[in-house]
């Protein structure tokens, strides 16, 4: 087993949740999961004018779409997940704030990059708090 050195989470346990992860990595979509997004016709039938796509490339490119913003969400959990190895006293809760750490008052909200909250979810996060 390599040693990654991350001092709050074993080796065995960073591979473990790295696998994890791995495993529930979405590589395709079936058409009942690509109908449960509501698709809007009128911008795929400009995406395929002005990008001089078919359809069915348009419809491809939904799907690589579709597939990634699932990934990118089970990334987040990825980091969301890691506090469960930290001790401490950080948790996960199912509900509420992504990680917390009572004995510490620390409340907090994860997100991928620096730009996935606009100004309602800010907002929302705020009243939250």
């Amino acid at each position: 087993m390599r040693d990654y050195q991350l001092g709050f989470i074993s080796n065995e346990n960073i591979f473990k949740h790295v696998k994890d992860t791995v495993k529930l990595y979405r590589t395709f979509i079936d058409l009942k999961s690509f109908n449960d997004n509501i698709i809007d016709p009128i911008k795929l039938t400009f995406d395929a004018k002005v990008y001089g796509k078919t359809f069915e490339e348009i419809i491809e490119s939904e799907c690589i779409r579709q597939i990634d913003k699932t990934n990118s969400n089970r990334i987040g959990y990825f980091h969301q997940n890691l506090f469960k190895y930290a001790g401490n006293g950080w948790e996960v809760p199912v509900t509420g704030f992504d990680v917390i750490n009572e004995k510490q008052h620390i409340y907090a909200e994860l997100k991928n990059k620096h730009n996935t909250m606009n100004s309602a979810s800010s907002q929302k996060t705020y009243m939250k708090m």
